[in-house]
């Protein structure tokens, strides 16, 4: 609930003329005074330096031991309500000054809080004369006083005192949230073996039960019955005794000395020895081994501590042994009044130390509705946040509604795309900023082997002006999405795609596409590229028209074009798609036989086959960001940038790639995870470009998808986050996912895979704890699990700041970015970790095919099964008439027989029956 807004000064004064007294009275509680001590014209006050200053009665200046009181005049306090307001020190007691009859209060100083504050105003006039006009105290008395000695101590009771209200529970209740009707929640569950349970339906004749209705009458349940039973037990400890002895046997020390002499061979024993064929057979025999052992000497060190060598260095943040995230900085925007929450957090990708992320307002769609007005004076941003300012943001990004995704361009990180809510996709530039984001003090070097300092090392920016840049271009709301954009990417640069789907290669080795998500159902390929090349000169983009425009270009089009005109702090660099930039391609998740569609909310698209060739290290993101610094170097050094001049999408002849997936992973708002084709087919009926069918379609989650991404060292192992689990795909398997966590004691409501580690994943609740996943260590249970803080997790980003130093970002629902430390333990991975993790995920496909295998086994046993009983019936069927009569008659003699049994055991059968059953018998 945002505060309300206070009017100011100059819109008071707007409207109806009203007398200054009229323009302070509002309703106000009784000021305080001292009547339950005998002084109802007393009223304290607390006057703040401030105010002392405006009315010359400051402590220990103005006011001393000798001068107690000032008189101030009745217009003064007035003009000073009326400047000031609520702030003003007089406003408790407004009500007395505008009731007093005289033009000048007497304000007194209360040095020894007599009456709980450091001054009170008198608000009678015959209380300010009997305060003036105090009796003289006769002169005995004060020689009395002289004569009482200062050490001695005289008690004063403790007199209770009333509470005095300063306007604090005003702004508690404007602050508190009131509801005019009590909500009431719902919550239905049910066992997870149920799930996916088929259903049957039977009749029921309502006329059997009494006018229909079942009435569920009330009992008492022993489960709530509680019984308390006492025990009165008292226990004694006492240690445990035990005698031991012992008997040593004593031995008289005695000095002892012996000497030898080494026995030697004699001249004659040695010559035998030599020439003995015992010998030579040990040394053949020995001498191969020794020359082995010569060598490894000479080749390495054998006094070498191989411990101590195995070791890693010591430097490294925190202990080897902590386990738990530490939090290393926190950021808030505290200048904006509205409250938000983060939607989508990233690190720069070449500047260290710099983080950005886009923010949303808390409301649901009706309250969006509601507050529509008051959200259009309400900058929607994207906001730049350095380690060395925690305070104020770097730089924003304005854009025309709240953004809920957004990444850097991979070949130009000056480059950002961004999701709005309403389904328009905005283009920024922040070439013009680069040099002051750049120049950010993060407490180190730009280098990699840079390590931040603490906090309080730091030295923030002495610039604190915050820049506002505005979007380059905003796509159509006609053509675009027609809802919220959940996610958002670029394509590889080794890569493009046409309209069909089909895939070519990339001859600008920039990025120039991307592709989006939305709640409304579709799928989106963009291209920032021209469709349709011009030969217009660059004044065109400016007011300046020339007359050497494209002839293919329609006069409509060139009009609008030319009528343009761009802000002076609008870079031009995409103005060719402002407000007129329409999708590629669009493609729908059909839902097979029905008209409805899948709502997507995140998708995982292959990575760059340049990459993918890279097997076995955490070193990926590392060489992308060493892709990135070499394009920035490279834009740098030409002085034209590519972005400038870009040429029509799918201009030449372009060479298509062959044996290229285009199949990717897509999440749902129902919890669905979509394994489909990006590519476009024909209808053979309409001839209209239609989306595959799915490839396969898996309903894991029990909630929405909020997070799809690829392990960075394993390209085909997908993480998916939704509802209250968490599964673990492989790409070519489609029998199922590798993992399926049970269900968790809150909803997860993001994750991210460790950049470092390849068993190791984040999970963010609901509840604002992290769930830290080793694979290597349990595959059952979080290996350990951390409150962060005390709302929703929104989103997880982790970053590689050097080799001994990570950090790892976390959004929560307040607005609130914690940075927290990553562990030695969580970020530096074990030996042969990478080949231990791809075992595991190995054996985890084989145990999918055995499942799989034995599902075929039991489905042809349960058709054989079906089909043995199909011949029994039909067996039975064909039996003849005769069969069937001897049949029941041996069933109706052996009933016979055992009820003669039973009466005969009763004693109740007859004497002949019985001897006839004994000789039976």
């Amino acid at each position: 609930m945002a505060p309300k807004a206070q009017k100011s000064p100059k819109g008071q004064r707007k409207g109806k003329k009203k007398t200054k007294q009229q323009s302070l009275v509002s309703e106000e509680e009784e000021p305080m005074n001292m009547e339950s001590m005998g002084h109802p014209e007393i009223y304290p006050l607390v006057l703040t330096a401030k105010t002392q200053e405006i009315f010359n009665c400051r402590i220990d200046e103005d006011m001393t031991d000798e001068q107690t009181y000032k008189l101030i005049k009745k217009e003064d306090i007035l003009a000073d309500l009326q400047n000031r307001a609520a702030v003003s020190d007089f406003h408790p007691v407004k009500k007395i000054v505008l009731e007093y009859p005289g033009e000048e209060l007497l304000l007194v100083y209360d040095k020894d809080f007599k009456y709980g504050l450091n001054f009170y105003l008198i608000g009678t006039e015959e209380g300010k004369e009997n305060f003036l006009k105090a009796p003289e105290i006769p002169e005995e008395q004060e020689d009395l006083k002289e004569h009482v000695p200062e050490d001695v101590y005289i008690y004063k009771p403790p007199v209770s005192k009333p509470w005095i209200s300063l306007g604090s529970e005003k702004e508690i209740e404007e602050e508190s949230v009131q509801e005019s009707k009590k909500r009431v929640t719902y919550m239905i569950s049910r066992k997870r073996s149920q799930f996916g349970a088929p259903v049957t339906f039977r009749d029921q004749n309502a006329s059997s039960v009494k006018d229909a209705y079942i009435e569920c009458t009330s009992y008492p349940d022993k489960s709530y019955t509680l019984t308390q039973v006492e025990k009165d037990i008292g226990l004694q400890v006492i240690a445990e005794v035990k005698d031991t002895s012992t008997q040593t046997r004593w031995a008289f020390p005695r000095n002892a000395t012996t000497q030898y002499y080494p026995r030697e061979f004699s001249e004659e024993e040695k010559n035998v020895l030599v020439e003995s064929k015992s010998l030579a057979e040990f040394f053949s025999t020995v001498s191969t081994s020794v020359e082995i052992a010569l060598q490894q000497n000479e080749i390495m060190n054998t006094f070498t501590d191989d411990w101590r060598s195995l070791a890693e260095e010591e430097s490294t943040f925190g202990d080897k042994t902590d386990t738990h995230l530490k939090e290393y900085q926190s950021f808030t925007d505290l200048h904006n009044t509205m409250e938000k929450m983060i939607t989508c957090v990233s690190w720069h990708p070449t500047i260290y130390g710099l983080i950005v992320v886009s923010v949303a307002v808390r409301l649901s769609y009706e309250e969006r509705v509601q507050n529509s007005s008051r959200l259009l004076l309400q900058p929607s941003l994207i906001l730049f946040w350095s380690f060395s300012d925690p305070i104020h943001p770097q730089l924003m990004l304005e854009s025309p509604d709240d953004i809920f995704c957004f990444e850097f361009c991979p070949s130009d990180p000056n480059i950002i795309a961004g999701g709005c809510i309403n389904g328009q996709i905005i283009l920024w530039d922040i070439t013009a900023h680069a040099e002051r984001i750049e120049n950010i003090k993060t407490g180190g070097s730009r280098s990699k082997k840079a390590t931040l300092k603490p906090m309080f090392l730091l030295e923030p920016d002495s610039n604190k002006e915050i820049m506002y840049v505005r979007h380059c271009a905003v796509s159509s709301i006609e053509n675009g999405h027609r809802k919220v954009i959940t996610d958002i990417h670029w394509l590889p640069d080794s890569f493009e795609i046409n309209r069909m789907g089909s895939v070519f290669e990339n001859r600008s080795g920039i990025n120039c596409q991307l592709i989006t998500c939305s709640a409304d159902c579709t799928i989106c390929f963009w291209d920032i590229r021209p469709q349709k090349p011009t030969v217009t000169s660059a004044a065109t983009a400016t007011t300046t028209s020339t007359t050497n425009t494209n002839p293919q270009q329609p006069p409509a089009e060139k009009k609008k074009e030319e009528s343009i005109e761009i802000p002076f702090d609008v870079p031009s660099t995409f103005l060719h798609l402002d407000l007129s930039w329409k999708p590629l391609s669009r493609i729908k998740l059909s839902k097979g036989e029905t008209s409805l569609d899948h709502c997507p909310t995140k998708l995982s698209l292959g990575e760059d086959p340049a990459l993918c060739k890279i097997q076995g290290t955490s070193s990926i993101h590392v060489l992308l960001r060493d892709k990135m610094l070499s394009q920035m170097k490279l834009l740098k050094a030409a002085e034209i940038n590519p972005y400038q001049n870009l040429e029509g999408g799918m201009a030449n002849m372009l060479k298509p790639i062959e044996d290229f997936r285009t199949k990717f992973f897509v999440g749902t708002e129902e919890g669905e995870v979509i394994y489909t084709d990006w590519k476009m087919e024909r209808d053979s009926e309409t001839g209209r470009l239609m989306a595959k069918k799915p490839v396969n379609l898996y309903t894991v989650h029990d909630g929405a998808v909020h997070t799809v991404q690829r392990s960075p060292f394993f390209n085909d192992i997908i993480l998916t986050v939704g509802g209250w689990n968490v599964a673990i795909w492989k790409e070519e398997v489609l029998t199922g996912p590798l993992l399926q966590t049970c269900c968790a004691p809150k909803r997860y409501t993001a994750g991210h895979w460790s950049l470092t580690r390849p068993g190791v994943f984040y999970i963010g609740r609901e509840d604002g704890y992290v769930d830290i996943w080793d694979l290597l260590e349990k595959t059952h249970e979080p290996a350990q699990s951390q409150s962060i803080c005390i709302t929703m997790i929104t989103y997880i980003k982790p970053w590689t700041f050097s080799s001994k130093q990570q950090f790892i970002a976390i959004a929560d629902y307040y607005g609130t970015l914690h940075i927290l430390e990553i562990p030695w333990t969580l970020s530096h991975p074990s030996t042969n970790e990478v080949s231990s993790v791809n075992y595991y995920f190995e054996r985890e496909v084989k145990h999918l095919e055995y499942v799989q295998q034995r599902k075929e086994i039991r489905e042809e046993e349960k058709k054989a099964m079906a089909m043995e009983m199909i011949k029994k019936k039909a067996k039975t069927y064909h039996r003849s008439k005769e069969q069937m009569e001897a049949e029941l008659k041996l069933e109706y003699e052996s009933y016979l027989e055992l009820e003669q049994s039973v009466l005969f055991a009763l004693g109740l059968g007859k004497v002949s029956e019985k001897m006839s059953y004994l000789d039976l018998h």
